[in-house]
């Protein structure tokens, strides 16, 4: 078994520490009402509020993840991030809002990171079937 961390627990690693990194202050700053907060994402509604929830959950399961064996249920969390991420641009109707753009940024990350879990399964896959396990 080879010594250190592999390319691919290398990558999800980034992608859940992205994830921790952004939300922690986005999600302070929807809490406490921040000025910038407001700017970025509205004046406090109860549809803030949902955002906020859904940021919390993605940044509590991502903290755990973070020290969780079970790697594989990171391609469901970040699977859903990649899909809500991109499709921004279209529901606020522009690709200049500074939300967009990080959430486009971070949408690259996310696949990069469940490129390599896909490449690395197929091939844990095909090992395990060449060798009859």
């Amino acid at each position: 078994m080879p010594v250190g961390i592999t390319p691919m627990k290398k990558m999800i690693r980034l992608s859940l520490l992205i994830n921790i990194a952004v939300l922690v202050p986005v999600c302070w700053g929807l809490l406490v009402n921040a000025t910038w907060a407001i700017d970025s994402y509205g004046a406090e509604t109860a549809a803030r509020g949902i955002l906020l929830s859904m940021y919390g959950a993605i940044l509590l399961v991502s903290m755990l993840l973070l020290f969780s064996r079970e790697l594989m249920f990171v391609v469901p969390l970040l699977l859903v991030q990649v899909i809500y991420k991109l499709s921004t641009p279209f529901t606020v109707g522009s690709f200049s809002n500074p939300v967009v753009i990080s959430n486009i940024a971070i949408a690259a990350v996310h696949i990069a990171t469940l490129t390599m879990i896909l490449r690395e399964s197929r091939w844990s896959a095909q090992k395990l079937t060449v060798t009859g396990l």
